[in-house]
C-alpha cells in the first residue's frame, strides 16, 4: 500500500510535537533557568553592565553578581522564602481549596450540563461555547465534562458529534482566559504581573490588584462567544460534512437529587453574595477603603478568599443535598484530594520562585528591560505593532510550553518592565499575554488535555490523530487570536480601562 504523502503543514505539525516533547519538564525548565541566571549575573557583573534606573534619575543600577561570596550566601540563605514568597503558590492553593470542593461534590458539572441542556436548539453551539468559557473558574473541569456533552448534544440533535466536541473544546481551552467571574487564573497571572511590574516601579506594582483584566474578560466572554459559534456553524461543521458512524449516546438531563442539590447551591450562593455586598455596598462597609472607595480597598485586596469562599459554600450545600458530604470528613478529604492534585504545581513553585528571585535580586530584570525598550524603540516597533508582535510571539511559545503559568513566570520579569519602558502597562501586557496564550491552546499537542481530547474524539472517529484534531481546531485559534487581538487594539484605541485602576498606559 502507497504511503501517503504528508503535506507541509502536518510535517510542520510533526515537527513541533518532536521538539516540544524534547524539552524538559517545567520543574527542571526552571532548575536550568536558575542555573543559567546565576551564571549570567556573574559574567555580566564582571563586565560592569549597568544602567540609570528609569523611575530615578541619576540612580544608577548594576547587576550583581550571585557567583560572589555574597551571591551564594544568598542563595543559601533565601532559598525557603524565594519558594514560600513565590507570588501565585498561595493565592492559588487558597483558590483551589474552595473551587476544589466545588468540583469534588459534581457541582461543576451539574452546572454545566445544566446550562447546556436547557438553552434552545438555536442557540445550542453559542451555549456551548459559552458554558466552556465560564467552566475556567473550575480548573480544569471543563475539559473532561464539556467535549463529550458536546458530542453527545450534536449527535442527538442530528449534527456532527465531532463539531459539538470542537465548539465545546474551543470555549474551555481558546477561551480559557476571559469569563464573566474572577478565576485562579486571574490570581495566578496577576500576582507574577505585580512582582514583575515591582522591578520597574514598586509604588506602582502596590497599587495593582489581581482583576486588573476584569472588564476587558468580560466583555471577551461575549465576543469569542459569537466567534466560537459561527466558526462552528460556518467553518468547522460543513468541512466534517455529515456524520456517518455508528456510535450512538443516549443524552441523560439532571436527576432529581442534581437539581435539589443545584438548588441548595444557589441558594446558598445568593446569601453569600448578599453578606459580601454588605460588606461592601454600604459608605460604612468594612471592606471599602479609608476614602471610601472601592478599587483602592481592602475588598480588592481580599478577592481570593472571597472567591474561595462563594465556591466552597455552595460546593458544600449541593454535597449535602446530593449525600456526596456525609460528614466533616468527607469535605476534608476532597479538600486533601485537591491539594494532593496541585503536587505537580508545589514542586515548580519551588523552581520557578529560585528563578524569579534570582532574577529580580540580580538586577537583569531592570536592565534588560531598559535595554530591550531601547532595542525595540530604535527599530520603531512601538504602538499596536508591538503589541501583534508580542501576541504572535507569545502564541508560537505556547506550541512548546504549555503551561500559562510556567510561561509567564519565565517571560513576565522580562516583558513587563520592556513594555513599561516603552509607556505600556504591566496589566495591557498580561491581557496580550492571555490572549496568545490561550488562543493556541487547542491546537499545541503538548497542552495536558490535548489526549484526553483525542480520545473522546476517537469514539466517533477511529482514525482521529493529533494532526486531524488540530486541522478541526486550527480556524478556532486563527479566528480567536484575530478578533480578541482586534479588540485589544480597539480598547487601546480608546484608552479604556482594562479592569479597576488599571490602565492601558503606564506613565512612571
Amino acid at each position: 500500500m502507497k504511503k501517503q504523502k504528508r503535506g507541509l503543514f502536518q510535517k510542520s505539525l510533526d515537527r513541533i510535537e518532536t521538539i516540544g516533547n524534547k524539552l524538559p519538564h517545567p520543574v527542571t525548565l526552571f532548575a536550568v533557568l536558575a542555573i543559567i541566571v546565576l551564571a549570567v549575573s556573574a559574567l555580566l557583573a564582571n563586565l560592569g553592565i549597568s544602567v540609570e534606573h528609569p523611575g530615578q534619575e541619576g540612580e544608577i543600577v548594576e547587576v550583581k553578581n550571585l557567583l560572589n561570596a555574597e551571591g551564594i550566601q544568598y542563595i543559601f540563605a533565601s532559598m525557603v522564602d524565594n519558594f514560600i514568597g513565590f507570588a501565585p503558590l498561595g493565592v492559588v492553593l487558597v483558590t483551589m481549596l474552595g473551587i476544589g470542593v466545588a468540583e469534588r461534590t459534581g457541582l461543576i458539572s451539574a452546572v454545566l450540563r445544566g446550562f447546556v441542556l436547557s438553552i434552545p436548539k438555536f442557540l445550542i453551539t453559542g451555549g456551548l461555547v459559552f458554558a466552556g468559557i465560564m467552566s475556567s473558574v473550575a480548573s480544569d473541569a471543563g475539559y473532561v465534562v464539556l467535549p463529550p456533552l458536546g458530542a453527545v448534544i450534536f449527535i442527538a440533535l442530528g449534527r456532527h458529534p465531532l463539531a459539538g466536541l470542537a465548539a465545546a473544546f474551543a470555549g474551555v481551552s481558546a477561551g480559557f482566559s476571559a469569563n464573566l467571574l474572577l478565576s485562579a487564573t486571574d490570581a495566578m497571572l496577576g500576582e507574577l504581573t505585580i512582582a514583575a511590574a515591582s522591578i520597574i516601579d514598586p509604588g506602582y506594582a502596590e497599587g495593582m490588584n489581581i482583576a486588573m483584566n476584569y472588564y476587558f474578560i468580560i466583555v471577551s466572554v461575549f465576543l469569542l462567544t459569537i466567534v466560537g459559534a459561527v466558526v462552528t456553524e460556518k467553518v468547522v461543521e460543513p468541512r466534517l460534512g455529515e456524520y456517518k458512524g455508528e456510535f450512538r449516546e443516549e443524552m441523560t438531563g439532571l436527576t432529581t437529587l442534581e437539581k435539589k442539590g443545584l438548588l441548595w447551591a444557589g441558594i446558598t450562593t445568593l446569601v453569600g453574595v448578599i453578606l459580601t455586598a454588605l460588606l461592601i455596598v454600604p459608605e460604612s462597609g468594612v471592606l471599602r477603603g479609608e476614602d471610601g472607595g472601592i478599587v483602592q480597598s481592602p475588598f480588592m485586596s481580599s478577592l481570593v478568599p472571597i472567591i474561595t469562599i462563594l465556591f466552597f459554600l455552595p460546593g458544600l450545600a449541593y454535597g449535602i443535598a446530593t449525600k456526596n458530604i456525609k460528614s466533616d470528613k468527607d469535605v476534608a478529604a476532597q479538600m486533601s484530594d485537591t491539594m494532593a492534585s496541585m503536587g505537580v504545581f508545589i514542586v515548580l513553585a519551588f523552581t520557578a520562585g529560585q528563578f524569579v528571585a534570582y532574577f529580580a535580586e540580580s538586577n537583569m530584570g531592570m536592565v534588560l528591560g531598559v535595554y530591550g525598550a531601547q532595542a525595540l524603540e530604535s527599530m520603531s516597533l512601538t504602538g499596536i505593532p508591538l503589541i501583534i508582535g508580542f501576541v504572535i510571539v507569545v502564541g508560537i511559545i505556547n506550541l512548546f510550553i504549555g503551561s500559562a503559568s510556567a510561561k509567564w513566570a519565565m517571560l513576565a520579569p522580562v516583558f513587563v518592565p520592556i513594555m513599561m519602558q516603552l509607556g505600556y502597562s504591566p496589566e495591557l501586557t498580561q491581557m496580550a499575554y492571555r490572549i496568545a496564550d490561550s488562543s493556541t491552546n487547542i491546537i499545541t499537542p503538548l497542552m495536558t488535555y490535548f489526549a484526553i481530547v483525542i480520545a473522546f474524539a476517537q469514539k466517533y472517529d477511529k482514525k482521529m490523530g493529533i494532526g486531524t484534531l488540530i486541522s478541526v481546531m486550527f480556524p478556532y485559534s486563527i479566528f480567536f487570536m484575530i478578533f480578541w487581538t482586534l479588540m485589544l487594539i480597539v480598547w487601546m484605541l480608546f484608552g479604556l480601562d482594562l479592569g479597576p485602576a488599571s490602565p492601558i498606559r503606564y506613565n512612571g
